[in-house]
């Protein structure tokens, strides 16, 4: 996003169109990391420490020319650093978010916005004018039903499921902090896809007994490497079936992460309903959204980051971003009387709901 800062001697005018210019070419500094992880650049430089034009041009395949631009891009962005010699060595940054191997590695969290929501984006004014997502238009696939598009091959549904486990990677510990877990001994996360979420839990609080619940396809990959590898046992279970449609087990906590932004508010009662009639008079829920504060309160956060969060919504599923009070107006609905919730750090908030 552009400073609001001002620079010295700016006139107001040119202020305003240095912002305007700024966030016109927005999209040019997320092709630069997006092309810069897709061709491999800081893993390359990750494997010697440091690397010149030539070198990283030729194990990627690529223009040495045009290397070099892309390169000193990276510098300007701070994902790189130049020395003296002329050689490129990655920053801290790229060095914990962008290396493969890095137990916080975003690489293919990078790879899928590049994809699916990166060309739904491009369809935002369609998406605003007829209230509906752009999956016809972006990728081909005409369909109301966010998964179908998104899962739209096997490829596609495999670099969802690490985007969100490296989501995890970062954001997991934070969430299953923000309340004290342990007291609930059977817990499902519903949508959970690769467990990463699901294994995390498990990790903090030894004595939980937790299963994941998805799709049978997502299941199936999840038990599969590269998420589980031969010869270790998996610490969770999994189960297989349609949130809306097949029998939920029995639980004592349901989490929901990053499920309900995707669906309208009547898909998000009749699952809060069926997860409320499966788990019986004790059953409690945690949520895990990205938060729009309240409209006018001074005091919030920052609403651009939900906006725009509810904005991928708009593009690419049926739901939105919802504020607190919309939070608890829908686990009231389901019988959750009380609730609390927990701003985390990172981008999302934790929500205990309970009966």
């Amino acid at each position: 996003m552009a400073s609001d800062e001002w620079r010295e001697d700016e006139a107001p005018e040119d202020r305003d169109f240095r912002v305007l210019m700024e966030y016109a070419h927005g999209f040019m500094v997320s092709q630069v990391v997006f092309s810069a992880c897709d061709l491999g650049v800081f893993d390359v430089i990750a494997a010697s420490g440091t690397a010149d034009v030539g070198a990283i041009a030729r194990a990627t395949g690529s223009s040495p020319g045009h290397t070099r631009l892309l390169l000193e891009a990276c510098v300007e962005l701070g994902l790189l650093r130049v020395g003296p010699d002329g050689t490129f060595a990655n920053t801290r940054l790229a060095s914990s978010l962008l290396v493969a191997g890095s137990p916080r590695c975003q690489r293919h969290m990078m790879l899928y916005l590049a994809g699916t929501p990166y060309r739904c984006w491009g369809q935002l004014g369609r998406a605003v004018r007829e209230g509906r997502s752009q999956y016809g238009r972006a990728v081909g696939v005409d369909t109301e039903e966010p998964f179908v598009a998104i899962y739209r091959s096997e490829p596609e549904r495999l670099l969802f499921m690490r985007a969100l486990q490296e989501t995890w990677s970062v954001c997991g510990g934070h969430v299953l902090t923000a309340f004290d877990l342990s007291p609930f001994r059977v817990v499902c996360d519903v949508g959970g896809g690769s467990g990463a979420l699901a294994c995390e839990l498990a990790r903090l609080y030894p004595g939980s007994d937790v299963t994941v619940f998805d799709t049978p396809e997502v299941i199936a990959a999840a038990q599969a490497p590269p998420f589980q590898s031969p010869g270790i046992e998996p610490v969770v279970h999994f189960l297989g079936g349609d949130f809306f449609r097949s029998r939920l087990p029995a639980a004592d906590l349901y989490i929901l992460a990053r499920v309900l932004h995707d669906w309208t508010d009547e898909a998000c009662a009749g699952l809060l309903g069926r997860i409320s009639m499966a788990g019986g008079a004790g059953t409690a829920l945690l949520l895990v959204e990205a938060l729009l504060p309240p409209e006018g309160d001074p005091t919030g956060p920052a609403r651009l980051p939900a906006l725009l969060l509810s904005l991928n919504m708009a593009v690419q599923t049926l739901g939105r971003e919802r504020t607190e009070a919309e939070y608890r107006a829908l686990t009231a609905r389901a019988g959750f009387s009380h609730f609390r919730m927990v701003r985390t750090r990172g981008p999302y908030a934790t929500m205990l709901a309970w009966k």
